[in-house]
């Protein structure tokens, strides 16, 4: 009794040691970058065009929001009904599905570079695109794809089967069930799959390099040359000439990273409250 007692101060000790020291890094890197991105903060930084003396960040932060949502919705339908095909329809002993699984998962830990060489293979050098916001999307889509399907399929894995059998027992269909039960049921697990899928796309910077290109500009449409945010980060320190405009970018990749998840959490703590009471 005791052994058992003192093994679970020990692990319990463990877990708050961990998160304190998780909280003190995250917390000593905002700092630092606040403080040194902060004062270096001005108007011209968000200048509608980008020139060598103002280093503009504001085409970059609207390229940001652009990539991030024409990825998304390239990638979130295409990953959530994979999943509920891999779920609810296919067989889940089949090998078939158990080899796209053990891909998916494969896909999830490849390095984004290598993301990044594929899109300019497929969608620059061969298609012809160029350097363009479509190619750095749909590279984009590629690379979170695996993380949408993996999150999808868990989070409906946790779904009960009572939940289908009471369905099924009230004289339901197999697709009313899945989309008018199941699927909301496990909608928040899905949502926290894209809200990490938004983060990486965010921050992405080896793979825009290789297909959306570095121009510091809005492009007129998805087939111009743009960089985002990370891109444009990335740009400024490599160049070693605006490190205190680096400093200030980071601030603001920062903020946008931290709004773009507040939001996507506000809109999904909304669409789940929404289906409880409907």
């Amino acid at each position: 009794m005791k052994r058992a007692k003192s093994q679970t101060i020990f692990l319990r000790s463990i877990v708050y040691i961990s998160a304190v020291i998780t909280l003190m890094t995250v917390a000593g890197i905002l700092i630092y970058i606040l403080i040194k991105g902060v004062p270096h903060i001005s108007w011209d930084l968000f200048a509608f065009k980008y020139t060598s003396e103002n280093v503009s960040l504001f085409p970059a932060l609207v390229n940001t929001f652009t990539m991030t949502i024409t990825a998304l919705l390239m990638a979130a339908p295409l990953g959530i009904f994979s999943g509920i095909y891999l779920v609810e329809y296919a067989n889940r002993n089949s090998k078939s599905v158990k080899v796209i699984r053990i891909t998916t998962e494969t896909l999830s830990g490849i390095p984004s570079i290598v993301y990044g060489l594929f899109g300019y293979l497929l969608f620059v050098a061969t298609l012809g695109w160029g350097y363009s916001m479509l190619a750095g999307s749909l590279s984009l889509a590629i690379m979170i794809l695996p993380v949408i399907i993996r999150s999808t399929e868990e989070s409906l894995k946790s779904v009960p089967d009572t939940y289908r059998e009471g369905s099924f027992g009230l004289g339901a269909g197999k697709l009313r069930t899945v989309f008018r039960i199941v699927l909301p049921a496990a909608m928040p697990g899905i949502l926290a799959g894209i809200i990490l899928s938004i983060g990486r796309i965010v921050g992405e910077t080896a793979v825009l390099i290789y297909t959306s290109g570095t121009v510091a500009q809005i492009p007129k449409n998805l087939l111009g040359s743009g960089r985002t945010l990370s891109v444009h980060l990335y740009a400024l320190w490599s160049e070693g000439m605006n490190t205190d405009s680096a400093y200030a970018t980071a601030v603001v990749l920062v903020v946008t990273v931290i709004f773009l998840n507040a939001m996507s959490a506000y809109v999904a703590k909304k669409f789940t409250k929404g289906k409880k009471n409907g």
